[in-house]
């Protein structure tokens, strides 16, 4: 896999993580707890795609392959830090719904 094509692999799973991180909040928000876990845990699985990338990019750096720094790297690299905070996020979000919902259910 080429540099470019790494790239777009980062943007590509941390698009996706961020898109199942959101739709966990809104699966919450609407009392659909466990499709708000299964995207959690679907965004974890696309937050991991993207490290492999990631980390195997590192490596071949490590090794002495020096990468081209270039805007588009930047971007991904912001795109998947993004990506993972807003997969933190959302976990904090689907736990608040969660008691905001039970407690509602028990009349608090």
């Amino acid at each position: 896999m080429d540099h470019t094509d790494v790239i777009f692999q980062l943007i590509l799973h941390g698009g996706n993580a961020r898109s199942l991180a959101m739709e966990a909040i809104a699966l919450a928000k609407n009392k659909d707890m466990a499709g708000a876990q299964d995207a959690l845990r679907r965004a974890g699985e696309e937050l991991s795609q993207a490290h492999h990338h990631q980390t195997a990019f590192i490596q071949k750096e490590i090794a002495g392959e020096k990468p081209e720094i270039s805007m588009l790297l930047i971007h991904a690299q912001d795109h998947l830090m993004n990506a993972m905070t807003i997969k933190d996020l959302a976990s904090e979000f689907v736990e608040l719904y969660s008691h905001v919902h039970a407690g509602k259910e028990a009349g608090v």
